[in-house]
């Protein structure tokens, strides 16, 4: 008797590293393959009804839609009610998307995608979240200045419109965060939700500030910050070059040397964001460009529940 064999589930997009991700095609396609896996994951729907609220039950009326059929009031009166709503007014949100020339960079090319790509994964990915829950998304692609503008709004055809928009982004430029923020700020004339989805190899000082004037006018405002994991861990032995890819400075180093150092700077740079942005009251994920989409989106829909 042949022993019996096992059948393995394929992996869920969302699961999957962005190595493997990347294999499954276009931007749309890896999108929908991950939020589709990512709603069937969660032990309960993060759809929360965004478009209306239960008011009242009033008696029922020949002609009203049967679904509306307050079965409890049936049940304690022997009379049919149906459920009346009120209308609430949809969120808008706004991701700004970094585009700057530092994004363009992996420490593991051919192998790692860049940090630009897994940005307009994971942006594509919280805008159809969004959609999917009632809400309106919108898309701000920035280096030194807005690059492309798309203005917030529901339903499938948007989705394709974002998406679309996204997919030929390509990361250029240098990089003045605080001047697109702000002149976001200015095109916003409703509280909305704000996404920051950048490397923030920024300006630290100019780019909190603007992010503090977005929480100032009502915004609920949230930093995704990515880092691809060759910046956190200075790995190889003798000497490197290393250029900025945003102004072309190159600058010789014995990586043995420099690696304690570098690692102690990075480190403190990624406390001082959290320092100064927490009593700002902005969100800041830190994200790993090398892990699954799925522990970033549960942490955005958990700050999401919790912004109410």
């Amino acid at each position: 008797m042949n022993p019996p064999t096992t059948v393995r589930e394929p992996a869920r997009a969302e699961l999957l590293g962005p190595e493997d991700l990347a294999k499954l095609g276009g931007l749309e396609v890896r999108t929908r393959a991950v939020v589709e896996g990512f709603f069937l994951g969660l032990h309960r729907s993060p759809h929360r009804g965004f478009s209306a609220e239960f008011a009242e039950s009033r008696a029922y009326r020949p002609g009203d839609d049967v679904r509306h059929i307050d079965w409890r009031m049936y049940a304690r009166s022997d009379r049919y009610y149906v459920k009346q709503f009120e209308e609430e007014t949809n969120l808008r949100a706004h991701l700004l998307l970094d585009v700057s020339a530092s994004m363009g960079w992996s420490s593991r090319p051919g192998v790692l995608p860049t940090k630009m790509w897994y940005a307009s994964s994971l942006a594509a990915a919280l805008a159809l979240i969004l959609l999917r829950q009632g809400d309106r998304a919108g898309l701000a692609a920035f280096d030194d200045r807005i690059r492309r503008w798309v203005s917030a709004r529901g339903g499938r055809r948007h989705w394709l419109e974002f998406a679309r928009n996204l997919e030929d982004l390509d990361a250029s430029g240098s990089t003045d965060a605080s001047t697109a923020i702000r002149e976001v700020a200015l095109r916003l004339y409703r509280r909305g939700l704000v996404i920051l989805v950048s490397d923030l190899l920024v300006d630290p000082g100019e780019t909190v500030r603007a992010l503090r004037y977005l929480a100032h006018r009502k915004h609920q405002v949230m930093v995704f910050h990515l880092l691809d994991p060759g910046e956190r861990d200075l790995s190889g032995t003798g000497d490197a070059v290393f250029r900025d890819p945003e102004t072309g400075e190159e600058l010789l180093v014995d990586l043995a040397e420099v690696r304690e150092d570098y690692r102690d700077a990075v480190e403190r740079a990624l406390t001082e964001w959290e320092r100064t942005l927490r009593p700002a009251g902005v969100d800041h994920l830190l994200v790993d460009t090398s892990a699954p989409l799925a522990g970033t989106l549960r942490a955005f829909l958990r700050k999401r529940e919790r912004l109410g």
